[in-house]
C-alpha cells in the first residue's frame, strides 16, 4: 500500500460514519507542518496567516507551539473580532475603509492595545481621524512597502500591486507623518513578496518556466534584501522604538529569515499545504487540509461522478486555481466538464473500485479557502476523528 492510498483508507475509517460533502485536517500532517515552518525560521517567530488557516481552534493550537507569536489578520472586522476572543496580537495585513470598525477600536483600549492596522498613505490616516467619533485611544500603525521587482528601468514590473511605497525616502515620509499625528503610533513595517513567497518554482512539466521562475526569485531576493535594509534603516531613523519588522511567506520563509532587517515571518499556508505549494523545490509539506465528495452516479466503464466540488481559488483563472482529485490516486476531470457547481465527473481506473456512497478526496488549491465552503471541520489523529471545530464560517463570519 502506497502512503497516499494508507492515507485514504485512515480518512476513509475516520470518517465512515458521516456523510460528505464534509472537511478534515490531518493533525498529524498539520502539527509536522508548523514544526518545518519553525526549523526554516531559524528562530525569529512566525506570525500566523489568519487567511490561510480561517478556523480560530487550530489558530490557538498552532500559537501554543514553541516559535508561533501573533495572528496576521485579513480585514478589520476579524482583528476585532479575534481581539475580543482573547488574541493579543492580530496585525491587519490589509488597509481598510472600515469606519465602525475604526470607531470601535478608538473606544477600546483592550482592541486598541491588540490589534495593529496596515497604512500606505496619509489618506488612510484621515480616513481613521474622520471614524473615531470620540474614541481617543492611540491606533497602532504598520507601515507596508511595496516589494516588487522592477526591471529594464521600471518597464517591468514582477510582483504583487499592494504598496505604493518603494524606496526609503518614501517609507521615512509616511513615518514622519505617522510620528507627528496624534493619536497614532508607528509600531512596525510589513513587506510580503508574493513573487518569491507565492510562486512555485519547480512546476511538473514546465522545466523551462521553472528556470526562469527560479532566475528571477533568486534576483528579487538580493534587490528586497538590500532594499529593505535600506527602508528599515530610513524608518527606524524616524521611529527607534519599531517593535517588529515583518516579511515572507510560506514559500519564502528561510530566504527571508536570514535577513538581519527582519525581525518575524509571516506565514500559513504551510500549515495546510494546498496543491499550489506542490511545486516549490525549497521545502515539501504534508498535506493536511481536504474535502471529501461522495459518488453520486457510475455513467460508465471508467467513470464515476461526485455531489459539488467546483470550488475554484481566488487569483488569475487558470487550471492551477481548481481543486485537485487526490484519493484515491489516478482520478482526472472530464476535460468538456471540470469540477462542477453541483455534479463533478471524474475519470480513471480507480472509478470502476468505487461505490454509490464512497468518498473522494481533494485538495484545494489554496489553503484558507477551503473553509469559507464548510462550516465545520473534522480533525483527524490516525484513523479517529478527534475533534469537530467550527470555520469562520461556522461561527457565522464571513469578513469577505
Amino acid at each position: 500500500m502506497t502512503p497516499r492510498a494508507a492515507d485514504r483508507a485512515r480518512y476513509d475509517r475516520a470518517t465512515a460514519a458521516l456523510d460528505a460533502p464534509l472537511a478534515l485536517v490531518d493533525l498529524e500532517a498539520f502539527d509536522a507542518n508548523a514544526d518545518d515552518l519553525v526549523r526554516r525560521a531559524g528562530g525569529k517567530p512566525v506570525r500566523v496567516a489568519s487567511k490561510s488557516v480561517r478556523c480560530r481552534a487550530l489558530l490557538e493550537r498552532v500559537l501554543a507551539r514553541d516559535g508561533f507569536a501573533g495572528v496576521m489578520s485579513f480585514t478589520l472586522a476579524e482583528s476585532l473580532w479575534l481581539a475580543r476572543a482573547g488574541f493579543e496580537d492580530v496585525l491587519l495585513a490589509y488597509p481598510s475603509a472600515d469606519r465602525a470598525g475604526f470607531a470601535e477600536l478608538a473606544r477600546d483600549p483592550k482592541l486598541a492595545a491588540a490589534v495593529t492596522v496596515m497604512v500606505d498613505d496619509v489618506a488612510q490616516l484621515d480616513l481613521v481621524d474622520a471614524a473615531r467619533s470620540g474614541g481617543t485611544e492611540e491606533i497602532r500603525v504598520c507601515l507596508e512597502m511595496d516589494t516588487s521587482l522592477r526591471l529594464l528601468g521600471g518597464r517591468v514590473r514582477i510582483g504583487a500591486r499592494r504598496s505604493p511605497l518603494r524606496t526609503p525616502a518614501q517609507l521615512a515620509e509616511l513615518a514622519r507623518s505617522v510620528v507627528r499625528r496624534p493619536g497614532f503610533r508607528l509600531v512596525g513595517l510589513m513587506a510580503y513578496e508574493g513573487h518569491v513567497a507565492g510562486v512555485g518554482d519547480a512546476v511538473a512539466g514546465r522545466p523551462l518556466r521553472s528556470r526562469a521562475v527560479r532566475a528571477m526569485q533568486a534576483v528579487a531576493r538580493r534587490e528586497l534584501a538590500e532594499r529593505r535594509a535600506a527602508v528599515v534603516g530610513a524608518v527606524r531613523a524616524v521611529a527607534p522604538d519599531l517593535e517588529f519588522v515583518n516579511g515572507g511567506g510560506t514559500g519564502s520563509v528561510q530566504h527571508t529569515a536570514a535577513e538581519a532587517a527582519v525581525t518575524e515571518i509571516a506565514a500559513g499556508s504551510g500549515l495546510y499545504v494546498p496543491r499550489l505549494f506542490d511545486d516549490y523545490s525549497s521545502f515539501s509539506g504534508r498535506p493536511a487540509a481536504l474535502f471529501a465528495q461522495p459518488v453520486v452516479r457510475r455513467p460508465g466503464v471508467g467513470v464515476v461522478t461526485v455531489l459539488g466540488g467546483g470550488y475554484p481559488a481566488s487569483g488569475a483563472a487558470g487550471r492551477d486555481r481548481l481543486p485537485v482529485p487526490y484519493l484515491p490516486e489516478g482520478l482526472r476531470y472530464d476535460p468538456q466538464e471540470g469540477p462542477g457547481e453541483v455534479q463533478t465527473p471524474l475519470l480513471g481506473s480507480p472509478a470502476d473500485d468505487l461505490r454509490i456512497g464512497d468518498k473522494v478526496w481533494f485538495r484545494h488549491a489554496k489553503a484558507g479557502e477551503l473553509c469559507e465552503r464548510f462550516e465545520v471541520l473534522h480533525l483527524v489523529e490516525g484513523d479517529r476523528v478527534v475533534d469537530t471545530v467550527p470555520t469562520y464560517r461556522g461561527e457565522g463570519r464571513t469578513f469577505l
